[in-house]
């Protein structure tokens, strides 16, 4: 029979391996410093909008998950009081999160990640966080596929305007 605490390790080493298969990108932090209730909030705000979990487990269980998953470059990151912040879709949001929620709780910082086989620095992550929402770019594009046909309809209507002018003006020579 094994002992719990190895039982859980292999439990959670299993977890990690199989969450970083679901999800696309995975961001460290070190949380050291922080209290319970603000790494639940953190957690909270991470999952209200149903994208990421904030995943704490021991260093030594997380880098052998990682090295088995084939991400040897971001185990030097996982160092101290580490949290794996597993991202399903793009890292975007959770990068937004935690940007906010580093400027109000100093002892939160950001170590790196990857997203999509493509490993991010710590500035990488600050950057994501400063671009628009995606429903902002969507619009973005949008005005801007607009714009053309806009510009043409206001040159096809002035030349509309101009020649009812013109025969309005004519008309009025007509009458006098």
């Amino acid at each position: 029979m094994k002992k719990i605490g190895l039982a859980v390790k292999e439990i959670s080493e299993k977890k990690i391996k199989s969450t970083l298969k679901d999800n696309e990108s995975l961001i460290v932090i070190k949380y050291s410093g922080l209290s319970s209730p603000d790494i639940s909030a953190l957690r909270r705000s991470l999952k209200a909008g149903g994208r990421a979990n904030l995943f704490v487990v021991k260093n030594t269980v997380a880098r052998r998950a990682l090295k088995d998953s084939g991400l040897d470059l971001i185990i030097k990151a996982v160092e101290g009081p580490c949290g794996l912040i597993f991202v399903k879709e793009e890292p975007v949001e959770a990068s937004k999160i935690l940007c906010n929620f580093s400027k109000d709780h100093a002892n939160l910082k950001l170590e790196g990640g990857f997203f999509k086989d493509k490993l991010l620095e710590k500035e990488d992550i600050e950057g994501m966080a400063k671009l628009p929402s995606k429903d902002v770019l969507r619009a973005q594009v949008v005005m801007t596929l607009n714009a053309p046909i806009s510009k043409l309809v206001i040159v096809l209507n002035q030349n509309l305007k101009k020649l009812v002018v013109c025969l309005d003006q004519i008309k009025q020579k007509k009458k006098t």
